[in-house]
């Protein structure tokens, strides 16, 4: 029923009243994108009323979304730090057209990643930071548990919007609109930190009319690494650049307890949601994504976490490909 849903909202066809809005399974829990005033995203003629309502000035305005700790998120101490199955892998992917763009890769500025708009549930708007992953389907965007849903006793967010490789204002390769948003349930029901992981469902859109990942080409993903890793973490943080433009922090990472990393890196926030890559290669703009951008204790001292990517981000993954459209 879920993915029947989902398939209608893509297509276009009216929303299924068969089915719930929401819907849970193995840990993980999705809902249909809507926009701000509770209409689900059933249609393009929908979705572009979405990137209609992001000009720019309301782009600029977007206030940088806080560091998880704002939706009372918590540590993990019970479970014990440790792969949790075999490694594993997701190879990145290219773009399958050729954008035409004119900008050489920089080793701070992916194509794959950009900031994500979305409003919150009192009316204000927000961004975060999320990149591209690949998948068969090629419409999946990965970023914070947090830039998709408040947390315990909070909702999901609206008018949820991908500009890949924005920068200063610049869309080179337009816009994308989520048709649905997941995330673990144990994010949504305790604020886990361990959990604070989220992939939207892109619809058609950009500058072509095509899947995300086709446009701008996807990272690769890798699951039970081990906890000490060399990763480059990308984003747009207020505190450099005014979340304009894509920042960058090299390190390599260690637990600090629980299912979790730690890196150091003095971005702060805006930079949410981005992700942590391994073996990034800035010839190509690619790596793969390790873990995501969740909090700081201190946010500006240099260091920041992120959940470990277990079997649950797996399972996440499995989830949101499964329930997106061909």
């Amino acid at each position: 029923m879920a993915g029947l849903a989902l398939a209608l909202v893509v297509t276009g066809a009216p929303a299924a009243e068969a089915a719930p809005s929401t819907y849970e399974r193995n840990g993980n829990t999705y809902t249909v994108a809507r926009t701000s005033d509770g209409r689900a995203i059933t249609s393009e003629k929908i979705a572009k009323e979405v990137t209609e309502f992001w000009t720019a000035e309301r782009m600029a305005s977007a206030v940088d979304l806080t560091f998880a700790g704002s939706a009372q998120a918590t540590e993990t101490p019970s479970r014990a730090a440790r792969p949790d199955g075999p490694a594993g892998a997701v190879a990145p992917v290219k773009p399958s057209i050729d954008s035409g763009d004119d900008v050489g890769i920089l080793l701070n500025e992916s194509l794959a990643v950009g900031k994500v708009y979305f409003t919150t549930p009192t009316g204000g708007t927000a961004s975060c930071s999320a990149s591209t992953v690949a998948s068969g389907k090629r419409r999946l965007v990965m970023t914070a548990g947090h830039c998709v849903h408040q947390g315990p006793g909070g909702q999901w967010y609206s008018n949820w919007q991908f500009v890949p490789r924005y920068r200063n204002g610049s869309r080179p390769f337009g816009t994308f609109v989520a048709s649905s948003l997941n995330t673990r349930t144990a994010w949504i029901n305790s604020g886990s930190y361990a959990e604070d992981m989220g992939i939207a469902i892109m619809a058609n859109g950009g500058s072509y009319g095509l899947k995300v990942v086709d446009t701008v080409g996807g990272h690769g993903m890798r699951w039970n690494w081990g906890y000490g890793v060399a990763t480059t973490a990308l984003g747009y943080p207020s505190n450099l650049g005014g979340g304009e433009s894509q920042y960058y922090c090299q390190s390599s990472t260690w637990n600090p307890g629980g299912q979790q990393i730690r890196m150091y890196c003095n971005m702060t926030y805006g930079s949410s949601g981005g992700p942590w890559l391994q073996e990034y290669n800035d010839q190509t703009g690619y790596g793969y994504i390790n873990s995501v951008v969740s909090h700081g204790d201190n946010p500006g001292n240099g260091q920041f976490d992120g959940p470990y990517f277990d079997n649950d981000i797996k399972s996440l993954y499995d989830f949101a490909e499964g329930l997106s459209p061909a």
